[in-house]
């Protein structure tokens, strides 16, 4: 998610039905959800997003909804950051990516956030100034 304050949604069965969120405002906008993991200050999703469909138009409908919720259970001071990164995977790399998604936990004690976001832009191509990419 974003901010410590946030952090008490990502241990134990908390975590399962933070993310769980995803998988119900997905449902209810008509962006099937493949997969929700992440850690206390990210999140992964990964979408079948529909064809007439903006990325951030998706991305908006998950970011307000997700925080509508988070302050409906009590959490404060909670923002998503401005940006996001989103990257496109076909049909043959679905479990793959759903295996990445899910051990996040045991990838994080490898790579920072900050590592991982980096290495993902490098694999899929992206030129960045490492400058600014975290602004």
């Amino acid at each position: 998610m974003g901010n410590a304050q946030a952090q008490k949604y990502h241990s134990g069965t908390t975590s399962r039905t933070a993310l769980g969120i995803f998988f119900g405002i997905g449902h209810n906008k008509r962006i099937p959800v493949i997969a929700a993991g992440g850690m206390p200050n990210h999140v992964h999703l990964a979408i079948d997003l529909p064809p007439v469909m903006k990325v951030g138009d998706a991305i908006s409908a998950f970011k307000a909804n997700s925080s509508r919720w988070l302050k409906q259970e009590g959490v404060r001071g909670f923002a998503w950051q401005t940006g996001y990164g989103a990257f496109s995977f076909g049909i043959p790399q679905v479990e793959q990516v759903k295996r990445y998604i899910h051990n996040q936990a045991e990838h994080h004690k490898k790579y920072s956030f900050e590592e991982e976001f980096l290495d993902l832009l490098k694999r899929a191509g992206v030129d960045y100034d490492p400058r600014n990419v975290f602004e």
